[in-house]
């Protein structure tokens, strides 16, 4: 029983991290990354539509990001969706496709980036932490059924701290990586 346990708390606290690096894929480095601009919703025939499914997202060159919409209608709509994001970038339309050129990074406008980071760092450990809560106020529900001794509860709690522990490293992992990757110059 105990085993269940633990591997749905894992599958959990894994997924807190995933989470994360996709969230933290989306924040703007020195290098154009497709991640940045995926998963931007676009208003397409009234439905807000992730850019992904409407278009080709290339990086031709190292700051720059080439979109060509598979409907050539959908064209304006993304160039709105950009204008409209909090990405701070300029689209040039060309009347096939879109490029988007990323200036470079400020050494102010990394510091914020650092501490956004870190922001959504800390909700990724309090996401690892709520699971850690929520599995170990199951164990107690269980001895209180007697399905679980107080003794094997106790061990399972000081296990179950050990995983935590591992994926709280995990996120500083990413975190560090992150930060690492936008200070770079």
């Amino acid at each position: 029983m105990l085993k269940d346990i633990y591997k749905d708390a894992e599958t959990r606290m894994k997924g807190a991290v995933q989470a994360l690096e996709e969230d933290l894929s989306g924040i703007r480095t020195g290098r154009a990354s497709p991640a940045l601009v995926e998963r931007l919703q676009v208003e397409y025939y009234g439905t807000p539509t992730p850019l992904v499914q409407l278009a080709t997202i290339n990086v031709p060159e190292p700051r720059q990001l080439l979109i060509r919409p598979f409907d050539a209608s959908s064209l304006r709509a993304i160039e709105r969706a950009i204008q409209t994001s909090d990405l701070g970038l300029n689209p040039n339309n060309d009347g096939k496709a879109i490029r988007l050129n990323l200036p470079p990074l400020t050494e102010e406008r990394r510091r914020d980036l650092v501490r956004v980071v870190n922001a959504r760092l800390e909700e990724a450990r309090v996401a690892v932490r709520n699971v850690r809560r929520d599995v170990i106020k199951e164990m107690k529900e269980y001895e209180q059924e007697k399905l679980l001794s107080e003794d094997d509860r106790e061990r399972g709690e000081e296990e179950l701290q050990k995983i935590t522990d591992k994926y709280i490293g995990e996120v500083n992992n990413v975190g560090e990586r992150k930060e690492r990757e936008i200070l770079e110059v």
